[in-house]
């Protein structure tokens, strides 16, 4: 299991730390690509053993460990049909990265009504290039909102 990298102290060797933010970004990426693939075992693979998984909206559920994860993304990729991350903005530093993004997807347990949330993750990748820690933000009301406003199915 990988620990979760501070960044600090810098690396002495030349190089090192431009190292350690392309295998950040790369991590990144790669975990962003597997979302919106829909694949949950690609998506699990990002994460280290230990992922710990924070959102801090209210209706947002964490978790902690890779199989937890795991366990989850199959009922989630599911309910949002058509999921689709797309980055507006990636800054990433030593080990940690904050990625803005918007998401849109069709929700299946409300009648597949359509969403739309711009929201921000924070990242820390471990020294293996995977996923350590998330903490997502989004706005819950917002989403709310537009589940809300959606045309009811005919029951």
């Amino acid at each position: 299991m990988g620990t979760v990298l501070t960044g600090w102290p810098r690396p002495a060797e030349p190089g090192a730390a431009a190292r350690v933010e392309e295998r950040t970004r790369a991590a990144v990426l790669r975990y962003l690509a597997a979302l919106n693939r829909h694949d949950a075992d690609a998506v699990a693979a990002c994460v280290a053993e230990g992922f710990v998984s924070e959102h801090t909206a209210a209706t947002g559920r964490g978790v902690v460990g890779r199989a937890a994860y795991r366990e989850r993304l199959d009922g989630f990729l599911a309910d949002f049909a058509d999921l689709k991350y797309v980055m507006e903005d990636l800054v990433v530093r030593d080990v940690r990265a904050v990625l803005a993004y918007s998401m849109s997807f069709r929700l299946v347990s409300a009648g597949y009504a359509p969403v739309r949330v711009r929201g921000v993750f924070r990242l820390w990748v471990d020294a293996e290039g995977l996923v350590a820690r998330r903490v997502d933000y989004w706005d819950g009301s917002d989403v709310a909102r537009q589940l809300s406003a959606a045309p009811k199915a005919d029951a």
